[in-house]
This record gives structure tokens, sequence and C-alpha cells, in this order.
């Protein structure tokens, strides 16, 4: 033990005498905007993922609420409304989170650094695998095929009888 006591105490960071679900709470109930001009395509993209998430999830509320929990349409559409208010303001805060925000950042700057292939590049390489995937797929079915008959010829696998008549 060192003069500070504890040495978790020493590492862990002052935060004031908050705890960390305080400051989380605090976070999300601000309406600034983390480094505004920086990582501005893909939060923006991120956003609408999220917002397109809960958009989803309230519209599939509805019907669950009042198909499977016998709920008022009334009482569904107000829990669906509030689920869609609550996710379109955690879309917004959680891309201006000062980490995350940094992160989306980060990642901006290194999608810039990517030498994208031209369209004739993108073309002849999808081809290629595309025609290697119809290639593989013949090979494989050829080896199913090949492998089926070997089985029945030796009596492993037995070839299902087609029915004869059928009885009432």
């Amino acid at each position: 033990m060192g003069p500070h006591g504890l040495r978790a105490g020493v590492m862990a960071k002052d935060n004031g005498g908050s705890s960390g679900w305080m400051q989380f709470v605090r976070e999300m109930l601000r309406t600034d905007i983390y480094k505004r001009s920086q990582g501005r395509l893909v939060r923006q993209f991120t956003c609408l993922a999220i917002w397109a998430a809960f958009v989803l999830m309230a519209w599939r509320a509805y019907p669950t609420l009042t198909i499977d929990w016998h709920l008022s349409s009334m009482t569904a559409y107000t829990v669906s409304g509030i689920l869609l208010v609550v996710g379109l303001w955690l879309g917004f805060r959680i891309v201006n989170l000062a980490s995350f925000a940094d992160f989306l950042i980060a990642v901006e700057a290194e999608m810039n650094k990517v030498s994208w292939p031209s369209r004739t590049e993108l073309i002849r390489a999808s081809m290629v695998v595309i025609i290697l995937m119809f290639g593989l797929m013949i090979v494989l079915y050829a080896y199913d095929v090949g492998l089926t008959v070997f089985l029945q010829a030796i009596g492993v696998v037995y070839r299902p009888q087609a029915p004869t008549g059928l009885t009432p």
C-alpha cells in the first residue's frame, strides 16, 4: 500500500463522487453535439441505423402488445410511441457520447485512407467470385451425386421406394 491508500483507489478516476450510472444519465440528458464537424458522415449513418432499429422495434411492438399481451389499442400505440421517441433520442445521444463519437471519427479517418478499387476492377473481381462460386457449386453437386450413387451401389444407403398403391 502506498501513501494514497489502496491501489484501486489511486488508479481509479476521480469522478466527483457520482456513480457511473448517474454520469450516464447526465450524459443522456445533454443536448449538445460532440465535435460537430468531425466524423459527420459515419455518425449520421450510425444514427440512422439506430433510428431504423427503433422504428422497426416500435412497429413490431404494436401487434405484440395487442395480440400477445391483450392490451388495448390506445395503450399499445402509447407504448410504441414512447419506445419510438426514446429510441430516436438515444440514437442521437449515443453518437454524441465522447468515447463512441471519437471511435466513429477514427473510423471515418481510416475509411478515407482506404484505396478503393475502380469500377472495372470491382466488376472484374466480382465476376471472378461469382464464377468460382458457381464452379464450386457444380463440383460439390457432382461429389454429392457420385457419393450417393456409390453408397447406394454398396448398400449403405437405400433408395426410397415409390408407393405402389394408395390405401384408405
